[in-house]
């Protein structure tokens, strides 16, 4: 696992296509606020990998 502190962020089309999921799910997911580990910067959204995969050990994935 990377380091969370240099870990560069990825775009919502990466971390959409890392979860094996469509960006639309994603967005519709952001929306109804599913605790996802999101980062607005500006008007774009941007995630971690590592935050990414805690998310989903940690189940609130399955809740969505």
């Amino acid at each position: 696992m990377t380091d969370n502190k240099t870990e560069n962020y990825i775009g919502i089309d990466e971390a959409a296509e890392y979860l094996g999921i469509k960006t639309v799910t994603l967005r519709n997911w952001i929306k109804r606020d599913h605790k996802l580990p999101a980062h607005k910067i500006g008007k774009l959204w941007k995630f971690k990998k590592s935050e990414l995969d805690l998310w989903v050990k940690s189940g609130k994935s399955a809740d969505v």
